[in-house]
């Protein structure tokens, strides 16, 4: 057992998302899949492309992340170099936001502005010749990209060397959806057969009690989360198979027994951490939107507690009232459409025509995974400090 008033991280930061493990368990086949399909990299010098879906918490950016560190070291003993970029395309939204993040790997001071998409391309063709090395592409939450900006750039990435020029570039989707690549045309999903596919499916209890003892060894003090708390974690985290929600749990539960000076982590603490942990990690999406973004999501939210449906007009009127009462300037019924787009396209909301049984043709808002309550609080406590401080 710790010191009393000592914490008890050794090591807090095991326990952080951007952490990618040496060893990342259960996750063999899938790699091993993926040390298959980009053999002929290694070999030849080949371009590759690969599909990974599962649902949240199931190792897909991880694994990939490990993938391609490890391929990098590899290439040398081949005489070739590698090197990854990963794209959070819920974070980066639209094709020429991808491109100016995948230029900043190879030049952080390339300008937010200024450039077409094309002529980013160009640059980007420049980049990996004159640095003489392949790039893997990694494009997480993919589906988001498809769907606010269409499969153009997927299409460009997957014929890079059919373009001329000395450069080569494999791809590397991900997506919760194992239907996203529907979002592709015939021409771009051509190179994703199915056999370019990774199933991630969500882990066992077993698996996730597994990695909490793995991730709660390299974070703790020794003797600070015995094993009946690993019991306790691995039962809450497999009501969804997710071990970010198991992580994320023990960081949770660790902090509280800190708090307590309690020099371990028991039981009441693990209780307690739940609740600081949604299983569609909503604050980490959340984090990306501005304040005018906020207010949109909000009104939907707020109005979204007693009903399944919202329309548009509703959404309008509840976003009025929440820039009046957080002291913000509303925009007008256009931004306000653009709005509701981009949080459909992150997957916040989900908004489609009605159907039979409304008059006329109008758009229906709904919550497609957070329930509207505890989406409304999250939201309004970020809020607060702001117009606190006006």
């Amino acid at each position: 057992m710790a010191l009393r008033g000592g914490t008890v991280f050794k090591d807090k930061a095991k326990l952080s998302f951007d952490f990618v493990p040496e060893t990342l368990l259960h996750r063999d086949a899938q790699l091993q899949r993926l040390q298959s399909l980009f053999r002929p990299l290694l070999d030849a010098g080949a371009s590759s492309t690969a599909f990974l879906h599962g649902p949240v918490g199931t190792g897909k950016t991880h694994l990939s992340r490990r993938f391609a560190t490890d391929l990098g070291r590899a290439a040398p003993e081949k005489g070739k170099a590698a090197e990854y970029v990963l794209v959070n395309c819920r974070q980066r939204m639209g094709d020429d936001s991808v491109l100016l993040a995948i230029l900043k790997k190879f030049d952080e001071r390339f300008p937010d502005r200024g450039f077409s998409i094309p002529e980013k391309l160009q640059t980007l063709r420049g980049q990996l010749e004159r640095h003489k090395v392949h790039l893997i592409v990694i494009l997480d939450e993919a589906d988001a990209l498809l769907k606010k900006s269409g499969p153009q750039l997927v299409y460009t990435f997957t014929r890079w060397g059919e373009e001329g020029g000395r450069s080569t570039v494999s791809l590397l989707l991900i997506s919760q959806k194992a239907d996203a690549l529907d979002k592709l045309d015939a021409a771009a999903r051509s190179t994703f057969r199915r056999g370019n596919e990774v199933d991630f499916p969500r882990y066992t209890r077993k698996e996730l009690w597994d990695i909490a003892r793995y991730r709660a060894d390299l974070a703790f003090h020794p003797a600070t989360v015995p094993d009946e708390v690993i019991d306790l974690v691995a039962d809450l985290a497999a009501e969804d198979g997710d071990a970010r929600r198991a992580i994320e749990i023990l960081l949770y539960a660790g902090l509280a027994a800190d708090d307590e000076n309690a020099g371990e982590v028991g039981a009441e603490h693990v209780r307690g951490a739940k609740g600081e942990v949604h299983p569609t990690h909503v604050e980490d999406r959340l984090k990306g939107l501005d304040v005018t973004r906020k207010l949109v999501l909000l009104a939907v939210a707020r109005k979204a507690r007693k009903k399944t449906y919202v329309t548009t007009g509703e959404a309008e009127e509840a976003y009025a009232i929440a820039c009046e009462e957080f002291g913000e300037k509303k925009r007008g019924h256009t931004q306000f459409w653009k709005y509701l787009k981009e949080l459909d396209a992150l997957g916040l909301i989900e908004a489609k025509l009605s159907g039979e049984g409304v008059v006329g043709k109008t758009t229906m808002i709904s919550l497609p995974e957070v329930p509207a309550k505890p989406l409304a609080q999250l939201i309004e406590t970020s809020l607060r400090p702001r117009s606190a401080a006006k």
